[in-house]
């Protein structure tokens, strides 16, 4: 294969077939294939590095918290304290060194995991039509288009159906653009050339089919560097409101420790004394933990989702799964097994199964002709195609259709040898219909009831003769397939007027009605258990179809949608005769949304979000992409959905399945439960220190702890105990509760009280450790050593109890090996406390005193105490609506 040696646009469709030495008609030999791998590449763009690490380092420290402390560890410097120096700017050191790997992390997995979902395409190889990734695309491969796709490649049109593409990601013009084959002149501008559809671009409208030209980084995206996966941003709606809270927190935090030093002067207290406790209030108020402890449960909370087939393409929708109120999901592949089967075949006033029938003969002796004629319809009026090993290529629906046919003797080569396909007008969601002209007057129509019926004006009979059309006959057949959960297509023959070209209204003529055909995709069993678990956890599901509203009642039935008793349910149809005040009054009760147009999706979205929902929105094709932006979580499919969908939305479906939702909002739940339960328990901390060098500031007493006491403290709480608890599992209580309202401030009243009690009880224990200790031994180093050690070892206590390892009793080694993040940094905090009182050298750089035994056991009381503590922040602070079930 040579490069062209003038641009494919100027050249026409065989010209440029030739050069690169295809076959339009069969497309490319695998051998040949291979080569142009090998000559090429794959069909990729090289991909944009990460940030570099020096770079993710010091953004650690676009932190108000952590500046603040770099400052103070530089004046205790400057003023020739290198120990405290040293401590406090390792501290800062420790998180950020925590912060950056963790964010490195985050953001490698949500590029891989963006990069991980396919784009399949569908192409020519040897005469085989292929599903593909487009990655396996080369120079010469023949590529078929249709609605919803993304252009795979730089493409050169060889045939086009009414295509249009929306090329405004790389030309700016924001209105679809027509397509056509000719050749164009040389200085035609890129938004000009019709005849090309460029990688990256979108299909809006009709087919095509085009020859590969360019791929990979020589297509017009990856000459202008226009990246297809954009840049990964770590930034969401809650790290923006912890910073805002950092920013509040650090005036009060610089206020009172302006306060203390005031305070402590006026009591006659040396200077260089009280510069030292208010350093020591200072850095015990901060949380400088926080913002990389934020990072990881984020990133821990994307890889979760991941495990279970939901990939994160914007990380904000972490933090809203958790509040959704309302899932309206689609029906086919989502709640169901996207299986579909022919069931029953209507024809000629006769309703059967079609497991009852037997082949046909050549000659249809004893066939009923309209029902031979309605499964030939099927196999005609179809865009599937055969691929290998005898499987079907192609929309489940078209797949069913031509597996009915086949079925009873029929044969798709044959059949297309026999009535040759001129001309196709494609299905479209607004007109829900299809038609294709064979030889120059055959027109085939299959679509919805609706659609069909209303431009037919006769039915045939079984000896393939005219008749009246009995259209309540025709209801009542639909209403019965509908009744049993089928999915109803009609199928209707028209005649042409020689015409070479199909167009819309030739559609409105006089058509003969042929039969129906009803299909059933059984409901994902999965699926009915994460509707169950959606409505115990307040989370209400809508299921929103194009299908037939019996054939979607029938479904929500078997799904548990709706109440026991009654589904409520409303068509497109009465849906468009509402106002958007009327929509929004009765969207809450309806349970089934049935033939709605894409259209009316965004309504219904707009509808709930005006009633105060927080919605979750499924959708998989190009016309859903309004109503997945507008939704607060945009779902798409991630193995049927189109391009378009998958770029509007905020969560992508692996397994397209209804049950990873579930899971998805679970995790979501999850995720914010964990920060709850990281602020819950590092505020107290922080907050305690600081109460007691500010009471220790107003009363006139030695400080109960050191300024490089209290950095130890910070270190020892944010690395072996507050990480732990973004790795907490999920509790089994998080979908037996109603949803977070979104509003709902970082501290809320109940988190408030909480951090109150706790840090008032950490207050009283350093105070009423060292004062006893003081009076008892009169060692202020021991009584500082006392003080920390029962602080930290009665927030062990704590720690359990605000994490699921309360729940556990009895203890088994299982437990411990499904969440070992508790367990492993309450055994760390024990051998870090041990080093801290009973080492010589720590001793000498903390100021501390080795303990004995009867003096440890002491420290120990504390850890007695904090029970009924945390038993009344439990009463203040429910942080989990815990049922009967899960109080072990």
């Amino acid at each position: 294969m040579q490069p062209l040696l003038t641009p494919a646009y100027v050249s026409s469709g065989g010209e440029v077939v030739a050069a690169l030495e295809t076959d339009a008609k069969r497309g490319l030999s695998p051998a040949e294939v291979q080569r142009r791998v090998h000559q090429v590449g794959t069909n990729r763009l090289s991909p944009e590095p990460l940030k570099p690490l020096w770079l993710r380092f010091l953004q650690q420290f676009d932190n108000p918290l952590l500046i603040t402390l770099l400052l103070v560890g530089a004046v205790k410097l400057a003023m020739g304290d290198p120990q405290d120096a040293l401590v406090i700017i390792s501290v800062t050191v420790i998180n950020a060194v925590i912060g950056t790997v963790q964010e490195g992390k985050a953001e490698s997995a949500i590029a891989a995991l963006a990069d991980s979902v396919r784009t399949d395409v569908l192409v020519l190889r040897d005469g085989a039509a292929l599903q593909l990734d487009s990655e396996a695309l080369v120079p010469g491969d023949v590529v078929q288009l249709e609605a919803g796709c993304k252009v795979p490649a730089d493409l050169r049109l060889l045939q086009v159906r009414s295509l249009r593409t929306d090329e405004s990601a790389l030309t700016g013009e924001s209105v679809p653009v027509e397509k056509s084959t000719g050749a164009l002149q040389l200085e035609a501008p890129l938004a000009e050339r019709s005849c090309m559809a460029y990688a990256g671009s979108f299909v809006t409208a009709g087919q095509g089919t085009g020859v590969v030209v360019t791929t990979g980084d020589a297509t017009e995206v990856g000459q202008i560097s226009v990246a297809l996966n954009q840049a990964v941003s770590l930034s969401t709606p809650l790290t923006r409101k912890l910073v805002g809270f950092s920013r509040t927190l650090l005036r009060l935090i610089v206020l009172l420790a302006i306060f203390t030093f005031v305070v402590g002067l006026a009591k006659g207290r040396d200077w260089a004394e009280m510069f030292d406790g208010a350093v020591a209030l200072a850095v015990g108020a901060i949380p400088e933990e926080l913002p990389a402890i934020v990072t990881i449960i984020l990133a821990i909370g994307v890889h979760r989702m991941a495990k279970r087939s939901a990939i994160i393409r914007k990380l904000p929708a972490v933090e809203t799964l958790g509040s959704t109120t309302v899932i309206c999901s689609d029906k086919t592949g989502t709640l169901t097994q996207n299986r579909m089967t022919v069931e029953h075949v209507y024809a000629a006033g006769i309703l059967q199964p079609l497991r009852d029938l037997w082949p046909m003969d050549d000659a249809g002796k004893g066939v009923n002709l309209a029902l031979q004629e309605t499964l030939l319809a099927g196999l005609l009026c179809n865009d599937a195609q055969a691929g290998s090993d005898d499987q079907w290529v192609g929309d489940p629906t078209e797949t069913a259709l031509l597996a009915a046919a086949h079925s009873v003797g029929m044969n798709h080569r044959s059949a297309h040898d026999q009535h040759p396909r001129r001309d196709v007008i494609p299905f479209e969601s607004e007109r829900q219909y299809m038609a294709t002209l064979h030889g120059s007057e055959r027109i085939l129509l299959k679509g919805s009831v609706e659609a069909v019926l209303q431009r037919c004006s006769h039915a045939l009979d079984a000896q393939g003769q005219r008749c009246v059309l009995n259209a309540e006959a025709i209801q009542a057949a639909v209403s019965a397939m509908a009744g049993q959960g089928e999915r109803v297509l009609a199928f209707a023959i028209g005649r042409g007027a020689q015409q070479q070209r199909l167009e819309h209204h030739h559609l409105n003529g006089d058509f003969t009605f042929l039969g129906l055909q009803g299909m059933q995709d059984p409901p994902r069993p999965e699926a009915i258990q994460a509707v169950a678990a959606c409505r115990a956890a307040g989370v209400k599901v809508k299921l929103i179809t194009g299908d037939h509203i019996q054939t979607a009642i029938a479904i929500a039935r078997l799904m548990g949608i709706g109440s026991p008793g009654e589904v409520q349910a409303m068509d497109g149809s009465a849906l468009a005769a509402l106002s958007s005040d009327a929509l929004a009054e009765v969207v809450d009760s309806v349970d089934v949304f049935a033939r709605v147009a894409p259209a009316q999706k965004l309504q219904l979205v707009e509808a709930l979000q005006a009633n105060g929902e927080v919605v979750a929105m499924t959708g998989d094709g190009v016309n859903d992409a309004p109503a997945l932006k507008q939704a607060d979580i945009g779902i798409a499919m991630g193995r049927s959905g189109t391009e378009v969908a998958r770029q509007a939305a905020d969560m992508l479906l692996t397994d397209d399945n209804f049950a990873t939702i579930e899971a998805a909002v679970e995790e979501g739940r999850g995720v914010y439960l964990n920060l709850r339960k990281t602020l819950a328990f590092v505020l107290p901390v922080n907050g305690g220190a600081s109460m007691t060098i500010l009471m220790a500031g107003l009363l006139g007493t030695p400080l109960p702890v050191s300024a490089l006491q209290v950095l130890w403290l910070n270190m020892i709480c944010s690395l072996t105990m507050s990480i732990a608890l973004a790795f907490e599992p999920l509790s089994p209580a998080l979908m037996n509760q109603a949803p977070r309202q979104p509003e709902e401030p970082l501290l809320n009243p109940a988190l408030i009280r909480r951090v109150i009690l706790v840090s008032l009880f950490n207050w009283c224990v350093i105070f009423g450790l060292f004062f006893w200790a003081q009076h008892q031994f009169g060692d202020l180093p021991l009584a500082r050593t006392m003080a920390v050690q029962g602080l930290v070892l009665s927030h062990l206590v704590y720690l359990v109890a605000i994490s699921h390892w309360r729940q556990v009793w009895p203890f088994r080694l299982r437990d411990l090996r499904q969440a070992p993040a508790v367990p492993l940094g309450v055994m760390a905090t024990f051998a870090l406390q041990g080093l801290f009182s009973q080492a010589g050298w720590m001793n000498a750089f903390f100021g501390t005193s080795p303990l004995n035994g009867s003096q440890l056991a002491v420290c120990a009381l504390p850890m007695l105490l904090m029970i009924p503590v945390t038993r009344c922040a439990e009463w203040l602070d429910p942080m989990e609506r815990r049922s009967p079930a899960t109080l072990g």
